[in-house]
């Protein structure tokens, strides 16, 4: 690995300089101006295939009417991707997790057939000419080739495949691509790293039934995602798979002290399996303290503006109820009254905030990979945003703003195939070897 230039946030002020220095070859020192910089990243960031691991959908988003066509105010559609340069996008057919009984994995199941659908309805039928469903590295290589962008689909929270271990196979040939055995709330396949908020577990770790889920999707070639699971569960994970295994969504503990988080113990053993840990763009996950302090900043600035056009938010509790007890006519009016509020905050954030209690900005996400590279290895790190989850850092808010990602990492130092491997060649190595491995599971019979 050859990263020269890598800064962490104490130092990330030097970035700033408007020369930076870069080895030509031996002896040799050239200066880079911030426009030659610039112009040097957005080369690497057209270059190189740029995947999101994770991108939550509504169904309801999918519709004729309604779709990826246009810029809906979310954070990924087909506009926001052409307009950032983000290639590949996992849409995620996530269902919450509910009772542990046949009516609720019913239940659960029919909303992941739903989301399902929805991403073959946008692929086939509403934007085929614009959008692809990849099902394997080479698929995705030649849909980005051709200048579409790329689906395709992860599945958050085994709950809805019940327990019948078939919906697996059923899920993979729908084109589901990897799967996490638990969400917020146990499973009937593994707890989940909520238990740490009570220390209140269901099965210590992975059930029986998840080791047989973990065996039945190294048999499909479903990637394993570790995201969400319990610490227990996850290191009963690697001593069971027989295939490396990916965290979609997740970022390093040891910056960010958080239960979503990947620890070193965890991260080793991550490694040591050859998976990829998809570091995650969540402010909350990456500074939980930076992001709190600009949140009640935020807050106080606009409770104060509030005040100032002597108007109640209706929040809290009890603010949704109040809402739509509202009549049309004041519902329409408090919404505009709100826009006013928002444009006023807005107007005066960085002047009154900004200094004071900054944003988690996409630096201090690039501090994670940064960290992650050292720990396990380039090799073994790669990129996620969580959007239309929660996710979103400053700079990094929407598909639209992902070059600032690209032009982050080639200021630290980052070359073109670091960057690529960053962004999509680790990953699509993963989904080459569970795929193989399933393979050759399937050839013993």
């Amino acid at each position: 690995m050859n990263i020269k230039l890598k800064k962490f946030s104490s130092e990330i002020t030097l970035l700033s300089f408007p020369l930076l220095m870069i080895a030509c070859g031996p002896g040799e020192v050239a200066q880079e101006s911030e426009a030659d910089l610039v112009t040097r990243a957005r080369g690497i960031h057209e270059r190189v295939i740029t995947l999101d691991t994770h991108d939550d959908i509504s169904a309801s988003n999918f519709t004729v009417d309604r779709n990826y066509t246009m810029d809906l105010g979310n954070q990924v559609n087909l506009p926001k991707m052409e307009e950032g340069g983000l290639d590949v996008a996992f849409f995620i057919a996530f269902v919450g997790q509910g009772e542990l009984t046949e009516e609720g994995y019913a239940r659960a199941h029919a909303q992941a057939i739903e989301k399902f659908d929805a991403v073959h309805r946008l692929t086939e039928e509403i934007a085929p000419d614009r959008i692809e469903l990849a099902l394997t590295s080479d698929d995705v290589r030649r849909i980005a080739a051709s200048g579409k962008k790329v689906a395709m689909i992860g599945i958050e929270n085994a709950y809805q495949v019940g327990i019948d271990l078939s919906n697996i196979a059923d899920f993979q040939a729908r084109g589901g691509r990897y799967m996490s055995l638990a969400h917020n709330g146990h499973s009937q396949f593994s707890d989940s790293n909520t238990g740490e908020r009570d220390g209140v577990w269901l099965h210590n770790g992975l059930s029986d039934l998840g080791r047989e889920a973990i065996a039945e999707m190294n048999r499909v070639g479903i990637m394993i995602d570790i995201s969400h699971p319990s610490r227990d569960a996850i290191m009963q994970m690697f001593e069971v798979t027989r295939a490396p295994v990916i965290a979609s969504h997740s970022s390093a503990r040891a910056l960010n002290d958080v239960s979503r988080n990947l620890d070193d113990e965890q991260l080793m053993a991550l490694k040591e399996n050859g998976g990829v840990v998809q570091t995650v763009a969540f402010s909350s996950y990456i500074n939980a303290e930076k992001n709190n302090a600009n949140r009640q900043a935020v807050q106080a600035l606009e409770a104060s503006i509030a005040e100032e056009m002597d108007f109640e938010i209706l929040g809290g509790r009890g603010g949704r109820g109040a809402l739509q007890g509202l009549s049309d006519e004041a519902r329409t009016a408090y919404s505009a009254r709100m826009e006013e509020l928002r444009s006023r905050v807005a107007s005066r954030v960085d002047a009154e905030i900004t200094s004071i209690a900054p944003p988690v900005a996409v630096a201090d996400f690039v501090d994670h990979i940064d960290y992650l590279v050292n720990l396990i290895g380039l090799e073994h790190v790669g990129i996620s945003s969580d959007f239309d989850g929660g996710g979103g850092v400053e700079g990094w808010n929407d598909a639209s703003e992902t070059f600032n990602v690209t032009l982050e990492l080639v200021r630290r130092g980052y070359t073109e195939e670091e960057v690529g491997m960053l962004w999509s060649g680790n990953l699509l190595r993963v989904l080459d070897e569970v795929q193989a491995i399933a393979a050759e599971i399937q050839a013993e019979g």
